[in-house]
């Protein structure tokens, strides 16, 4: 059963010399029930845009946008907020936890807006949630006294509490380490999987893409199904033949090479290899092309 469906989308805005910038331009895109999808794209690819679109927080200038089988540009704009309470759970890179309110109280908060049963028992259905994500001892503790891996599990329970259709996840660990990043990819594919919402991943990791069940590139507006094979193929040391054929390399037999810039740019190629172990090494982020 489809879901969420784009055909024919793009967004642009209009500069003040009077030229439109497009930044998506002919997306289509169709996520069934229990689905997930990840999508790659550097920096500047218009992933925020589309992530926008998808939540329902932006419409775009062409195309249209369908929700169970509706139109999203037809429903008025109280429609489309409560349309996204109920049925959209986001999560961000910066866990987005409000200073001074604990775990227990950052879970609550969307079923504030609920109604009938699961109002009433809002603060249960939070202290369950936290329990489920692994923080049944810390419903008390506070932002400050949490981990980053622990705040990001309370912001996977602030989303998931109300039992979205679709969730969002907008570079979930892009303030992880790589072990705690791992981790909670884990454990958003487990709860996504366990409560049947259609997972859709916004990301420059090969490696938290490559957890998908479909995989798509964003570059320059455009989206286009990804071959994550032949990319970590490429940004590996070791080059191999599938690899060298496709991206016109030609190396002795087991040579060893260097991946540059250029290779990793190129169309074939998803972006965002890790060549180190750590996401605060420079040259990774020059790879990734974190840094623009």
């Amino acid at each position: 059963m489809t879901l969420l469906q784009l055909a024919g989308v793009a967004r642009s805005v209009q500069l003040p010399d009077g030229d439109n910038l497009d930044i998506l331009t002919g997306i289509d895109l169709e996520v069934s029930v229990g689905d997930h999808v990840s999508i790659v794209g550097r920096s500047g690819s218009g992933k925020t845009t589309l992530l926008n679109i998808l939540g329902m927080l932006d419409e775009p200038t062409a195309g249209t946008v369908s929700f169970e089988g509706r139109d999203v540009r037809g429903l008025s704009g109280r429609a489309r907020d409560l349309a996204r309470g109920r049925d959209i759970g986001f999560v961000f890179q910066q866990f987005n936890l409000l200073p001074g309110r604990t775990a227990l109280e950052q879970v609550v908060m969307p079923l504030m807006y609920a109604d009938g049963r699961m109002f009433w028992r809002r603060r249960e259905l939070a202290a369950e949630m936290l329990e489920r994500v692994g923080l049944g001892g810390r419903l008390e503790s506070k932002p400050e006294k949490l981990s980053g891996g622990e705040q990001q599990r309370v912001a996977i329970a602030r989303a998931l509490v109300r039992k979205p259709r679709l969730i969002l996840a907008d570079e979930p660990t892009g303030a992880l380490d790589i072990d705690t990043g791992a981790s909670v990819m884990g454990l958003l594919d487990q709860v996504a999987t366990e409560s049947g919402a259609a997972l859709i991943t916004i990301t420059h990791d090969l490696h938290v893409a490559a957890r998908a069940r479909r995989h798509y590139r964003l570059d320059g507006g455009v989206l286009r199904p990804a071959d994550l094979e032949l990319a970590f193929a490429a940004s590996t040391l070791v080059v191999d033949a599938k690899a060298e054929a496709a991206l016109g390399l030609t190396t002795p037999a087991g040579a060893e090479v260097a991946v540059t810039r250029e290779v990793l740019a190129s169309p074939e190629v998803l972006a965002a290899p890790e060549v180190s172990g750590s996401r605060d090494d420079p040259a990774a982020r020059e790879m990734s092309g974190e840094d623009g």
